[in-house]
């Protein structure tokens, strides 16, 4: 058996595929920290560009949906103008059924999260593109620092301080693709699926509602026993 080719690289496949940690020789730990540097770099340009991609046709797709839906709506209000001065007769259906079409263009939108999608992607784009301007100035001041001379600690532990700053990076940046996911999670599932609850909830027959009993059932032979009350007051 033949191998395929040499493994492909997950960033082209467009997708937000996490990559192999790079394994060397720590013999040379400054140019294992340069690499692993540019490998963390190299993911989160990836990941703000693969949002910033995907903001694209989502940004046309509700530009396009919200255009027919204000032209829907102004088509509408005029054709029942028409219709009410006398001008062209009939033109109130044709206006009814622009005001539908209007309404299925801001349903469409609202279904499949365009507008709210390409806001979110935007808004983790530049959350990624922040984070890593903070990640580019913090390793400039390491580097400066080793160049001087270290003045705090062995060379050990500034290697460790650099393993840290990348750590932390690339958890920042996988919390924000975590929230902006579960967002997206949250917009989904508060779609139509209880919309469909809520119209079996409603459409259904108040018989087959289970009523709950106000009280336990008394065994059979047995008079209910009623509160007792007070005696009224004799008038004095």
């Amino acid at each position: 058996m033949q191998p395929e080719g040499p493994p492909r690289d997950p960033a082209e496949d467009g997708d937000l595929t996490g990559r192999p940690f790079p394994l060397g020789d720590w013999g040379e730990p400054a140019e294992r920290l340069d690499e692993l540097y540019r490998r963390v770099e190299a993911d989160a340009l990836r990941t703000a560009e693969w949002y910033l991609s995907d903001r694209a046709w989502k940004r046309r797709g509700a530009r396009i949906l919200r255009i027919g839906a204000a032209a829907g709506a102004v088509t509408g209000a005029a054709m029942s103008l028409l219709e009410l001065t006398g001008s062209v007769s009939g033109a109130a259906s044709y206006g009814y059924l622009a005001l539908l079409l209007g309404a299925a263009c801001m349903a469409c939108d609202r279904f499949f999260g365009l507008t709210s999608g390409w806001m979110r992607d935007v808004a983790t784009a530049q959350a990624v593109q922040r984070r890593l301007q903070t990640l580019q100035f913090d390793w400039a001041t390491e580097n400066v620092r080793e160049i001087l001379g270290p003045t705090e600690g062995t060379a050990s532990e500034a290697a460790e301080r650099c393993l840290t700053v990348l750590r932390r990076f690339s958890e920042d940046v996988t919390e924000l693709v975590r929230s902006e996911t579960a967002e997206w999670m949250v917009e989904f599932s508060s779609g139509p699926a209880p919309l469909v609850m809520q119209s079996l909830g409603a459409g259904g027959s108040r018989s087959d509602a289970y009523v709950p009993p106000a009280r336990f059932p008394l065994p059979p032979g047995t008079r209910p026993n009623m509160p007792r009350q007070r005696p009224p007051e004799q008038p004095r």
